[in-house]
C-alpha cells in the first residue's frame, strides 16, 4: 500500500526494472502512464471491435440481400430486387450493435470478468483502493517471483503496508 500516485508509479517502475513482468496496480482513479509502467499491452479490444462491426454489417447486408433476391423475390413497381439503398439503415444499425457487443465481450474477457472473488479482497485495507490508497501486487504466477526476494524488494520501497496474500 502506498500513500500517493507518484509513489505507486515509482514502485511499479522499480519492480519492473528488477524483472517482474506481471505487475498489478490498483488506484482510486486513473493515473496517466501507469499502464505503460506496469507493462499492460494494448490488447485486442480495438481489432475485435472492428471485426464485430464488420461481421455484423456484412451479415445483415447478406441476410437482406438473400431474403430480397434469392429466397423471396418480389417485383414491386419494376424496382430492382437488389435495391441496396434500402439495405443501408439496418446494415448500419447492426454494424454499430456488433461492434459494441464485441467491444464489451472482449473487454470483459480481457479483464477476467466477472470475477466474484480475488485474493486481494481478503486484505482488510484493500477497500481503501477505491478511496484514497494505491496498491501494488506482485502475483506469484510471475516467472521471477520468489516470496523472500519479493518482500525484500518491496520493503526497500517503504510502503505503508506490506502483506503476503494467500492464493
Amino acid at each position: 500500500e502506498f500513500p500517493t500516485a507518484d509513489s505507486l508509479c515509482a514502485a511499479a517502475r522499480h519492480v519492473r526494472e528488477h524483472g517482474y513482468t506481471r505487475v498489478e496496480a490498483y488506484s482510486p482513479f486513473a493515473i496517466e502512464g501507469l499502464d505503460e509502467i506496469v507493462g499492460a499491452d494494448k490488447g485486442w479490444i480495438a481489432p475485435l471491435t472492428l471485426l464485430g462491426g464488420l461481421l455484423g454489417g456484412a451479415g445483415t447486408y447478406f441476410l437482406q440481400w438473400y431474403a430480397a433476391v434469392v429466397d423471396y423475390p418480389i417485383d414491386i413497381g419494376g424496382r430492382p430486387l437488389h435495391s441496396w439503398p434500402a439495405f443501408i439503415p439496418a446494415t448500419f444499425e447492426i454494424t454499430i450493435l456488433g461492434a459494441a457487443l464485441a467491444a464489451v465481450v472482449t473487454m470483459l474477457v480481457a479483464n477476467g470478468l466477472p470475477r466474484l472473488h480475488h485474493p486481494l479482497f481478503e486484505v482488510e485495507e484493500f477497500e481503501l483502493a477505491s478511496r484514497n490508497r494505491f496498491f501494488l501486487c506482485l502475483p506469484a504466477r510471475d516467472p521471477v517471483f520468489a516470496p523472500g526476494p519479493a518482500r525484500d524488494l518491496l520493503e526497500a520501497l517503504q510502503p505503508l503496508l506490506l502483506r503476503e496474500v494467500p492464493a
